[in-house]
């Protein structure tokens, strides 16, 4: 027995007027370059900052927003390699500076055996007393470095490396690849390792020691080789970096980036080696990012390079541009208000202290998570 249709069952029912603007709207990620600004003015502020107090706060704070913001893709598991490097970062140094500091004032903790170097190595003096003063000090310039390390492994763990690649200028595209892969790499090796000892686990693998060291390496460097000889297969059969014929670059081109170049140098050198030349070396460096921009733009123009959906520039990237430039700006103002805050002195040792002006360095730093949505988790 067949069942009849009518017309009116057959055919589909259109949407109502406004049905479809209460359909939630799909998620999209945010511009790789807008969370590297975001990294970027997180290190800086750290950069300016000793007091181990905030360090730890800001790069709890960094941590916070790369949990709640990352994706499930390869590179969003750099943020825990990138912890782990801090933290050996900041134990070699601390082992150093027990083993041959320089800083031996203050307080003596204990004293290590000294060993006497030769003539040839005046200098350098291996064990001897181990002071307060010199623990502290590299633990808190370690901290700062372990810092803004974190936020470059941020930044890696955020932004997506593939979508970056089509976000440089034109004038650099053939730079931009390196650049890519170069920052790729940790995160690719992350992901082999995890991926070569969950197949190990899988067969029953237990080895421990050398062996099993050597199990996991080769496999690993033999999946990072096959899947970089996969990528450049496949970005030569999609013709990438292909472009039409291409101009010579002008005199003018030349001479501007050559320009920038010496004006950047020239200006990092007067505000770094001579405090009274501030507004000498501002002003180098702000001419040499003009040059350098124009340059840029006028070599661009004679390559015709196609971008394919190129990726929206709107209110969540201004956001995480804002917090960048206002988490620099507010640990600036930070230093100069409240020195004994930023950075306590170490000789003579003083507890380090907060003030409730540390609020709008960590407001900053955790605009992204009010000021961003979260991004599709299955993002690859």
């Amino acid at each position: 027995m067949t069942r009849s249709v009518t017309r009116e069952q057959a055919a589909p029912v259109a949407p109502a007027i406004g049905v479809a603007d209460q359909r939630p709207r799909l998620r999209r990620s945010i511009h790789p370059m807008a969370w590297w600004v975001w990294a970027i003015g997180c290190a800086v502020a750290v950069s300016l900052v000793s007091n181990p107090l905030l360090l730890v706060m800001v790069t709890g704070l960094v941590w916070v927003v790369v949990t709640e913001r990352r994706t499930r893709a390869p590179w969003a598991r750099a943020a825990g390699a990138y912890l782990v490097m801090a933290l050996v970062v900041i134990g070699i140094r601390m082992v150093f500076q027990m083993v041959m500091g320089v800083n031996r004032t203050g307080a003596v903790l204990f004293s290590l055996p000294r060993l006497q170097l030769p003539a040839w190595a005046a200098g350098i003096t291996l064990g001897g007393p181990v002071t307060v003063d010199g623990l502290l000090y590299t633990l808190y310039d370690s901290l700062r470095l372990g810092a803004m390390l974190l936020c470059v492994g941020a930044a890696n763990a955020l932004a997506n490396p593939k979508r970056a690649l089509k976000a440089v200028p034109p004038a650099l595209y053939q730079v931009s690849v390196a650049l890519v892969v170069a920052l790729s790499v940790t995160p690719q090796l992350v992901e082999s390792v995890q991926r070569v000892r969950r197949a190990r686990r899988l067969r029953g693998g237990q080895g421990q020691g050398w062996h099993a060291v050597r199990a996991v390496v080769v496999p690993v460097l033999e999946d990072a080789i096959e899947r970089s000889l996969q990528l450049a297969a496949g970005m030569e059969a999609r013709g990438y970096g292909r472009t039409h014929a291409q101009e010579p670059v002008g005199r003018l081109v030349t001479s501007c980036l050559l320009g920038a170049t010496t004006l950047v140098t020239f200006g990092t050198f007067l505000l770094l080696g001579i405090p009274d030349s501030s507004p000498w070396s501002w002003l180098c460096l702000v001419l040499g990012l003009l040059l350098a921009w124009f340059g840029l733009r006028r070599s661009g123009q004679r390559l015709a390079v196609t971008r394919y959906r190129p990726d929206a520039w709107g209110r969540p990237e201004w956001v995480l541009c804002f917090g960048a430039l206002a988490a620099a700006l507010a640990t600036a103002w930070l230093v100069q208000a409240a020195p004994a805050v930023a950075n306590p002195s170490t000789s003579p040792p003083e507890w380090p202290m907060l003030d409730p002006r540390v609020l709008t360095v960590l407001a900053a730093v955790a605009l992204p998570l009010v000021g961003t949505p979260r991004p599709p988790k299955d993002e690859l």
